[in-house]
């Protein structure tokens, strides 16, 4: 008898609280079909009082421009998952994903034969191997495998499977050796876009038997130009419109219109839209004609940022691309010296800059060859400049690494700084074999480092305020002048001793 009075208690509360307070709609106001299923619920006579709440949700609108700056150290694409392009994002600042292994091993080195062929620099002919700088591969996604693309010195580009080293696809021939890294398009067309020293940049289809040629842009299409005519830089694809700077000294815009035909193959109808000198006559007079574009253009917000072999870090408007509206520039910045390494581009607005130093300018002995800019200040953008600079034909190639409040930046001597990113105080150095060119590659609280003895290294920076500590390494034996790529347990990386390693 007493559960039953128990339960007969408990559920004249229930009734009680659903007088006190009736179920409410989205906005807190009971409906009078609410009110209505109470009253029959319960005989006793009650009178409710009801308030009403307003609450007001503040959101922040979609990001409007070409690249949200939040998106630092983030994703590329949500289409396409992998390592699509140098340094992995229009920032340049997403180095992969993990898990990256404890301790690595070497799972497959591709080919069986180092690969070589010759090239000339300066009218003299020169055998290249292997894979150099920037020489990052692309790791991705696609039907169900991961894939590796990687340009060479072979003057090839190699398809890769991650797991095994095996081809995927037919290598695809350029004209001359392919020293940067290529891009996967981000939107999920099967293309890739890469350049070469064939004066070339290509874009190529790969949903046929074999990689093939649907467009190449020669860097004589525009004029004037200066320099050479190599393309160095990994380029950017968004909302249909490639960026690319080349060595013929111009930076370059092209309309794509991708599409695909009536046999479901991928096509391209490209147009140049726009282009620029890289340069200015000010430059000119201060360096000379040597004012090439090696590096990866980098985009935030609305506006294009890339460096040149004069060492003029600039950056285009390009808000009203779409509508017409041809680019300028907004910003000018001269470090002194030739800027070969990416600009990376942090959530601030804030750019980060390797100078080498081989010329030896006053400039680059008051600015640094590790440097930060605000270009919010355009009349003063100089927050903290490292010197680098121990004698001629030093200073920075590589594309620095950001990391927390921690910048890494190794140099051609082989010495590698830890500097403070807000205030520009160097917390450690380290000596390791140079020339340093291979970029760091962070991932998971590891720092991942190549040198010119053929080691890969692994460095622990979960604490950043402490100087990294050297957790494993690996002998590739060969040169690594080229930046790893890290995805889900891989990492993939070539040297100049003729080989592609894949390590797990």
């Amino acid at each position: 008898m007493r559960p039953l009075i128990a339960a007969l208690a408990l559920a004249a509360l229930a009734l009680g609280l659903l007088v006190a307070f009736p179920p409410a709609t989205d906005d807190g106001v009971p409906t009078p079909d609410d009110l209505a299923l109470v009253a029959a619920a319960t005989s006793t006579t009650t009178t409710t009082t009801t308030s009403t709440t307003t609450t007001t949700t503040s959101t922040v609108p979609p990001f409007s421009g070409w690249v949200d700056p939040a998106t630092f150290g983030r994703p590329w694409s949500d289409t396409v998952e992998g390592l699509l392009t140098f340094r992995g994002n229009p920032t340049r600042s997403w180095y992969g994903e993990g898990p990256v292994p404890a301790s690595p091993r070497v799972l497959w080195r591709f080919p069986d034969a180092a690969m070589c062929s010759p090239s000339s620099v300066g009218g003299e002919v020169i055998t290249w191997c292997g894979t150099g700088w920037t020489g990052q591969p692309a790791v991705f996604e696609r039907d169900g495998r991961t894939w590796v693309a990687v340009g060479a010195y072979s003057r090839k580009v190699h398809f890769l499977d991650a797991d095994t080293g095996e081809r995927l696809l037919p290598d695809f021939p350029t004209g001359d050796i392919i020293k940067g890294s290529v891009t996967v398009d981000p939107d999920g067309y099967p293309l890739l876009y890469t350049g070469s020293r064939d004066n070339y940049f290509h874009v190529v289809a790969l949903d046929r038997d074999e990689p093939t040629e649907l467009w190449r842009l020669s860097a004589h299409e525009v004029s004037p130009t200066l320099w050479n005519d190599d393309w160095d830089g990994s380029a950017l694809v968004i909302d249909d419109y490639l960026f690319e700077g080349g060595e013929n000294s111009q930076f370059h815009i092209v309309k794509l219109n991708r599409g695909y035909d009536a046999d479901g193959l991928v096509t391209v109808d490209p147009e140049l839209v726009f282009h620029a000198p890289g340069w200015d006559d000010e430059l000119l007079a201060a360096v000379g004609r040597n004012v090439s574009i090696e590096n990866s253009v980098a985009i935030s917000g609305d506006t294009v940022y890339f460096a040149n072999s004069g060492g003029l870090v600039q950056g285009w408007d390009i808000a009203g691309l779409k509508d017409g509206i041809e680019p300028t520039r907004v910003f000018r910045y001269w470090v002194g010296d030739d800027v070969d390494a990416s600009i990376v581009v942090d959530d601030e607005g804030m750019l980060y800059v390797g100078a080498e130093y081989e010329r030896g300018t006053e400039r680059s002995r008051e600015v640094g060859q590790i440097v930060k800019l605000d270009p919010s200040r355009p009349d003063d953008p100089r927050v903290w400049g490292v010197d680098a600079r121990p004698r001629l034909d030093s200073g920075v190639w590589a594309t620095l690494g950001l990391v927390d409040d921690l910048v890494i930046a190794p140099t051609d001597t082989g010495e590698v700084f830890g500097v403070d990113r807000f205030t520009g105080e160097v917390r450690w150095t380290k000596k390791l074999p140079g020339p340093t060119w291979s970029s760091p590659v962070i991932v998971d609280g590891i720092w991942i480092q190549g040198d010119c003895a053929g080691f890969l290294r692994g460095f622990d920076v979960s604490d950043t305020s402490v100087e990294p500590v050297e957790v494993w390494k690996v002998e590739l034996g060969g040169c690594i002048e080229s930046t790893p790529a890290v995805w889900r347990g891989h990492i993939v990386v070539g040297t100049r001793a003729g080989f592609v390693y894949g390590l797990g």
